[in-house]
């Protein structure tokens, strides 16, 4: 069993443990090295994307900068996945994207939320709920996808979408909150 398996339990928690900061702090040195290579450095960017992830799909590319507070280490990413620069993963627990996922820049996508007890937020406990992406996925730029959404395959979620609740297949979503509009066209 993981000896972090309460990152993933949707338990409160206090993500201040000296130990879980320490090995974050090892995936955070590997993000920042993706981040400060050079544009021709291929073989390292693809490289060091494998080691990151905990998956990472065959023809995937993120474009740097990337942001993630785990560096990664909670993602699986799909074949064929394409993410433009800025794209911030708050993975403290898993982020699933499927495969053919286009993710424009500016996009964040959260895991880790906090109580709304003002009691409970002054401790600096959270809790963490998964992220699930279908395949062939289009998120619009500036998009925030929040913690326990799920948005099915072959939907189109509109730039500067704030995505509060689950998407279903086959549509198309904008808006604060994010809303489906109409079915997809073919």
């Amino acid at each position: 069993m993981d000896k972090y398996s309460f990152l993933h339990s949707g338990e409160l928690y206090d993500p201040n443990i000296e130990e879980l900061m320490d090995e974050q702090q090892d995936y955070k040195m590997k993000l920042f090295e993706f981040n400060q290579s050079n544009p021709t450095e291929k073989n390292k960017r693809e490289k060091l994307l494998e080691e990151m992830f905990a998956e990472f799909g065959e023809y995937s590319y993120i474009e740097p900068p990337l942001n993630a507070n785990w560096g990664g280490k909670h993602v699986h990413i799909g074949e064929k996945v394409y993410a433009n620069f800025n794209l911030t993963l708050v993975d403290d627990t898993n982020i699933y994207i499927g495969d053919y996922v286009m993710i424009g820049p500016n996009v964040v996508i959260i895991s880790g939320n906090h109580p709304t007890s003002s009691h409970l937020r002054k401790k600096g406990l959270q809790y963490n709920q998964s992220v699930k992406i279908g395949n062939n996925v289009w998120i619009g730029s500036g998009t925030q996808i929040l913690p326990g959404v799920e948005i099915g395959e072959n939907s189109v979620i509109g730039a500067g979408s704030v995505v509060t609740k689950s998407i279903p297949a086959n549509v198309v979503a904008v808006g604060n909150p994010c809303k489906v509009i109409r079915e997809v066209e073919e």
